[in-house]
């Protein structure tokens, strides 16, 4: 492997900034130092450019098996590594859903073949497959996968005796999409009978209401509680769930964790009435009391990771009636972007970003050497430009799906490279080299 001496740049890991070198040999972090003088086959200078580690998301949806013609790992990963994406763990609603340990496999084969980017999958838990879920290696696994509410993929588990099994029986992380199924149902009745088939996209967060998430996420915890369970909610979206999690706690000490996404930062109610269905993805984007406290959840550390839920379908669906069109949106290549504009407008800190979306998901899912900048660790990591301004458009997106709601947003912050196991897979100038990418490993 070739090695790469980085110069200059401004570390932020672990809390801190400061200017320093770092050289990269092997696939690894070999030091990190003030005026590091050995030679390289590259040198980079990074002067004025902040170096982060790549980033770890906890929940993307890249739709292979079956699902090819929306995205797949390969094209999905590379609008991932052009977003500082280094490593991901993504969801079994795939077609056919990976509910047996060969089902699981066959997605560790073709990323291991189409990858860019370092990779994981969750085993997916069902009404009837507890049985191939305890066959799930924790080692070589980053969790198992329930749906406590219905989503793309149809893999509800409402079978509550099933639910008390797998909260019970299971010895690794379980995460969650919390929704109350009954609520759902009720309230969409309910609104059907006054709005017909006027129903869009603005009565989203009615039909998935605060009311069926706190339902289902209380349901979660309290199990979690009876069988000190290790539990990660994901996507919260609301105000309301927010009692549920502990701030006290260090995260590594924690059991029940959470995970805020950042469409549900971002955007709130009112963005229907402009992008309706592109924004429609479960949970709703609600009411903008909602995305204020989940942002002052997160900076007090009662929310732990930022993830994107990166959910691609394509322009023909999302422009179907709102019953028809599917919930999902894409995201993966700019959640970095999305939390850099919150920095530009002081809301959070270059340090806490990193937090959040390097460091808490390495802590909470267990991962071997992977989401700091430290010696021996291996070098996944990003230099980004705090200052540069770019637009979102058609021509600079790499999903399959050809979209996005962002589209002709102007940020300030860019991704200039990725390094993956010390490849560099994407470099913003020269464009995307194949590295060697590896299957994640944990703890355990």
């Amino acid at each position: 492997m070739r090695s790469t001496l980085i110069k200059s740049a401004t570390l932020i890991n672990e809390g801190q900034m400061n200017q320093q070198d770092l050289l990269i040999r092997s696939g690894r972090i070999e030091k990190i130092g003030t005026n590091i003088d050995v030679s390289a086959d590259r040198e980079i200078d990074a002067t004025g450019l902040w170096l982060l580690p790549g980033i770890i998301d906890d929940q993307v949806h890249f739709r292979e098996p079956g699902l090819t013609y929306k995205a797949s790992i390969g094209s999905e990963s590379k609008a991932a590594v052009a977003g500082g994406v280094t490593s991901f763990m993504e969801m079994p609603n795939t077609k056919p859903p990976a509910l047996t340990q060969s089902l699981l496999e066959d997605k560790y084969q073709i990323a291991a073949r189409d990858s860019w980017a370092n990779y994981s999958f969750f085993m997916g838990a069902s009404n009837d497959n507890i049985e191939e879920v305890l066959k799930t290696d924790p080692r070589r696994v980053c969790g198992v996968k329930v749906f406590m509410g219905s989503s793309t993929g149809n893999m509800l588990v409402d079978d509550s005796q099933v639910l008390e099994g797998l909260f019970r029986e299971v010895p690794m992380l379980i995460a969650t999409h919390c929704e109350d199924e009954a609520t759902i149902r009720f309230n969409l009745e309910k609104l059907k009978r006054v709005y017909g088939d006027k129903l869009s996209a603005k009565h989203h967060p009615e039909i998935r209401s605060a009311e069926g998430c706190l339902l289902s996420s209380g349901l979660a915890v309290k199990l979690a509680r009876k069988y000190n369970t290790r539990l990660h909610i994901l996507h919260i979206s609301t105000e309301d769930e927010l009692a549920l999690f502990d701030n006290q706690l260090p995260l590594a000490e924690k059991r029940i964790t959470a995970e805020v996404c950042v469409h549900h930062l971002f955007f709130d109610a009112s963005d229907y009435e402009t992008l309706g269905n592109q924004i429609k993805c479960n949970p709703a984007i609600k009411a903008s009391e909602n995305k204020l406290a989940l942002f002052d959840a997160l900076l007090e550390d009662r929310l732990d990771i930022i993830a994107t839920d990166h959910a691609p379908h394509t322009w023909e669906e999302k422009n179907q009636p709102y019953l028809d069109a599917p919930s999902g949106l894409p995201l993966v290549q700019h959640g970095l972007n999305l939390m850099l504009e919150f920095y530009q407008k002081g809301k959070i800190t270059p340090e806490k970003i990193v937090e959040k979306m390097c460091h808490a998901p390495a802590e909470c899912f267990r991962l071997q050497e992977r989401g700091y900048l430290r010696e021996g660790y291996w070098a996944d990591l990003i230099l980004v430009d705090p200052a540069e301004t770019w637009k979102v458009t058609k021509e600079n997106l790499y999903y399959k799906c050809g979209w996005s709601p962002l589209e002709g947003y102007q940020f300030t912050g860019s991704v200039k490279q990725t390094f993956v196991n010390g490849d560099l897979v994407y470099d913003q100038q020269h464009g995307f080299s194949r590295g060697t990418v590896r299957r994640l490993e944990f703890k355990g």
